[in-house]
């Protein structure tokens, strides 16, 4: 049987738009990543980002300092965790394999650390397991986020592959379609509303025409689907949600037919000729209204929310241009290490208005998800050096600056900011905010995040108070192996 792999998928994209399918026929600027003399390292398979081999389950761990007794639940973090890889080459990082870690909490213990790869079709033929069923198409084992929904764990990919559902210990349950109604793409970077509850996604694929937004109502099904057209088949890696609206990101990285054919392992490419834009959508459905801005390459939105008639949308952003598939280095990299910036989109005269809220480079941008669609004052974002070094600029050479390891809070309504900083090769993984017990402030609870203890050469998992952000961890809960660096996680307290 033929291997079903996201590679494949994508030649197979190819395969469609070169026979004339969803693509169109216009001339496209694609602009390749340059060139750089090969040096045989793959800083993606170094460091803090070096795949783990083993999967581990370790009872009781041992804490520096008290694990907040109201803190029961699971704190799960995903990311690409190649297994087998054989060419360094083959690589690409946000292709590696899906592998979720987690630390379960209960009553001021830390009970377990466990880390599982996402049993795809693949993983468990590489494993030498069986897989139950027949193969989805577009199989994959998701590599990019972990959510709650509903009393399941979900594991989350963009453009194509169906979400893999996890129990409670991390096993693969199988895949997830919301009681036969999804059908296509859902996306890694899902937003929901828990005043409406509501799950919405903007879905993309290779040889669509246009974009979808899908909105999973109350009863768990796909409740809504509005189709969207757009030109050259854009990744559409996130965007954002407010109480009435929907906020599309249209950048000028697109898909490319001719690198898929030749094999590319990941064929988007910048492209100088596709517009850069943003679009609002009705939540309810509707005509998008779209707004031109100058081209940079978005990371990840932190929330977005209306003010009279503008929607503010905060979010990290490279410069341009921006190049997903790298230099051959296994990775992406750009004009710029990420930051923080602010987009007003002013819906009563008909433009964008940007600034940045924090230069300093950081990525993976969290709010309270009590408030993802409405108005947030306070935001978490991590620093980490070994993944600023990688994000290489458009020269080839590591950008000429010092990094440091932190974890960051955004106090966006005062516009000042608070640094935990961590010390040299203690690289960070996105902090996620956990309230605390009947709440009242935004930032009543904790910033919790995978750490790299270099002393020990494993992972801590770091509980910070977010009302005392500078101050020492509330606790430092020791894992038995590393966290590789990787993407996004979840709290999933108990029922």
């Amino acid at each position: 049987m033929t291997d079903h792999t996201r590679r494949n998928v994508l030649r197979g994209a190819a395969a469609v738009a070169a026979a004339g399918g969803l693509l169109g026929t216009g001339t496209r600027a694609a602009v390749a990543a340059p060139q750089t003399p090969t040096t045989h390292r793959f800083p993606f398979l170094e460091g803090a980002f070096a795949p783990v081999t083993e999967e581990l389950t370790a009872f009781d761990l041992p804490v520096t300092g008290r694990v907040p007794r109201e803190l029961n639940g699971r704190y799960l973090r995903n990311g690409p965790n190649v297994l087998g890889l054989e060419d360094p080459r083959a690589h690409h990082w946000m292709l590696g394999d899906g592998m979720v870690h987690g630390v379960r909490l209960r009553d001021g213990r830390a009970e377990w650390y466990r880390n599982r790869w996402v049993r795809s079709s693949q993983v468990a033929k590489k494993l030498g397991e069986p897989y139950p069923g027949p193969v989805p198409p577009d199989d994959f084992p998701c590599n990019t986020h972990v959510i709650p929904y509903r009393g399941r764990i979900l594991t989350l990919q963009e453009s194509g592959p169906l979400p893999y559902e996890l129990d409670d210990e991390l096993n693969t349950v199988g895949t997830y379609d919301f009681r036969g109604t999804l059908k296509g793409p859902l996306t890694a970077h899902t937003k929901f509303d828990v005043h409406a509850g509501e799950l919405h996604a903007i879905a993309y694929y290779p040889t669509w025409d246009h974009v979808r937004h899908l909105v999973v109502g109350p009863t768990g099904r796909v409740s809504r689907t509005t189709k969207i057209p757009v030109a050259d088949a854009p990744m559409i890696h996130d965007f954002a949600l407010t109480e009435h609206h929907v906020v599309i990101l249209d950048m000028p990285v697109t898909f490319d037919p001719a690198g898929a054919e030749r094999g590319d392992i990941v064929p988007y490419v910048w492209n100088d000729k596709h517009p850069a834009r943003v679009g609002v959508l009705p939540r309810k459905g509707g005509t998008v209204r779209w707004f031109e801005v100058d081209p940079v390459y978005y990371s990840h939105t932190l929330n977005a929310y209306e003010e009279g008639s503008e929607i503010v949308v905060d979010m990290t952003n490279f410069d341009a241009p921006f190049f997903v598939a790298g230099n051959g280095s296994g990775g992406p990299y750009g004009a710029s290490t990420p930051r923080l910036d602010r987009w007003t989109i002013d819906l009563r005269h008909g433009r964008v208005r940007t600034r940045t809220l924090d230069d300093r480079p950081q990525e993976f941008p969290r709010v309270n998800e009590a408030l993802v669609s409405r108005r947030h004052r306070y935001g978490y974002s991590a620093a980490s050096a070994e993944m600023a070094q990688a994000y290489m600029t458009v020269d080839g050479n590591p950008p000429d600056r010092a990094f440091s390891n932190a974890l960051i809070k955004q106090d966006l309504l005062r516009g000042t900011t608070q640094v935990h900083r961590l010390p040299r090769g203690a690289a960070a993984s996105e902090a996620v905010f956990v309230p605390r017990e009947h709440s009242t402030a935004e930032d009543d609870g904790y910033a919790i995040a995978y750490v790299h203890n270099p002393d020990r050469g494993a992972s801590d998992l770091v509980i910070l108070s977010a009302q005392d952000f500078t101050g020492e961890p509330v606790a430092r809960i020791h894992l038995p192996g590393r966290v590789p660096l990787g993407f996004h996680g979840s709290w999933i307290p108990d029922a």
